[in-house]
């Protein structure tokens, strides 16, 4: 696989990542650990090399799947993890206090079976902790050899640039997909003015944009996507022409829809590496596909004429979370 550079960083990362947070956490119940550890170890022989977690997946449990499963081949990948909950519990509210940082950092180390995390994020600003301390604690874990790259999470642009002006922020990670571009707008320009890469998660609108989801699906009891309103009934089915659209397009280059999606954000900018997340073998080769489909401009142009006439309909998170995003 190709790879790609997160912006002035010098951190160099393969074109498509992979999330990993679906493998323990919300998207229903945890993989089995062995059929977990065989496809993680089966996205690094594919080429990826950049590997996304957080101590809340689970809590906990992913980062140490990661550090078992990652482990022999340590030095040749990317691990990207996050701080900033409450003993790293979503529903207990957000912490990025210095002393919190620095005992996540601490944990995240021992729980991946390594010496230093290759970048480190804050998982969610929190207004209750100036983010100048927040860069300047992970300024010193670098300085102490304890991280390599700072990044953020969700964060608006006048918390990247306070934190950039503290330390170089290498990557922000956010929402970006088909179905949702307001990255465009504001942060897109900034992370291209400041030097700083990108890293769209959900990219693939947490299964929607692959067609295998419609009006008529129903997940899991402990399936986030209960919970968020653009996947409620009326609302997909609503969406489902933005589907479609990619279906005819991906009907065209011999592609598949998820393809096509992934294939989008690459053509974006050449700092933008999304990372897909998975559970199945064969959705993770599909997903790696699409590093090698090239749009042409008039590709590009077809599919900016056809999404101009859909209006996508729905938030992309229950109210109580969305309070969390671009501070």
């Amino acid at each position: 696989m190709q790879t790609r550079l997160l912006g002035n960083s010098g951190l160099e990362v393969s074109a498509i990542g992979l999330g990993c947070m679906g493998i323990s956490y919300a998207y229903g119940p945890a993989m089995d650990k062995a059929a977990a550890i065989q496809l993680i170890r089966a996205a690094f022989d594919s080429g990826v090399t950049l590997f996304d977690t957080a101590e809340a997946y689970g809590p906990f449990t992913n980062e140490t799947l990661l550090g078992e499963a990652l482990a022999p081949f340590r030095e040749q990948i990317v691990i990207a993890t996050k701080f900033g909950f409450k003993n790293g519990d979503v529903a207990q509210g957000l912490d990025s206090r210095p002393e919190n940082i620095r005992a996540v950092a601490e944990a995240s180390l021992k729980r991946l079976n390594t010496d230093c995390i290759d970048l480190f994020y804050q998982h969610r600003v929190d207004p209750n902790v100036p983010i100048e301390e927040v860069a300047g604690t992970v300024k010193a874990l670098i300085a102490e050899g304890k991280v390599k790259h700072f990044g953020l999470s969700e964060a608006g642009v006048k918390t990247i640039r306070r934190a950039h002006a503290v330390q170089p922020v290498a990557a922000l990670q956010s929402e970006y997909s088909l179905w949702w571009r307001e990255p465009e707008s504001d942060l897109i320009p900034v992370l291209e003015e400041l030097g700083i890469g990108f890293v769209p998660f959900s990219p693939l609108g947490k299964g929607f944009l692959t067609g295998a989801i419609d009006d008529s699906t129903t997940f899991g009891e402990d399936d986030f996507r209960n919970k968020v309103p653009r996947f409620s009934e009326e609302n997909r089915r609503a969406n489902a022409q933005l589907v479609q659209v990619i279906g005819q397009i991906a009907d065209g280059k011999g592609a598949t829809r998820a393809q096509i999606a992934l294939a989008w954000l690459l053509a974006r900018k050449p700092w933008i590496v999304p990372i897909p997340g998975t559970t199945k073998l064969h959705r993770l080769e599909e997903n790696n596909g699409a590093a090698n489909i090239v749009l042409s401009a008039a590709d590009l142009g077809a599919i900016e004429s056809a999404l101009q006439q859909i209006q996508i309909v729905g938030d992309r998170y229950p109210a109580h979370l969305q309070q969390n995003v671009g501070r």
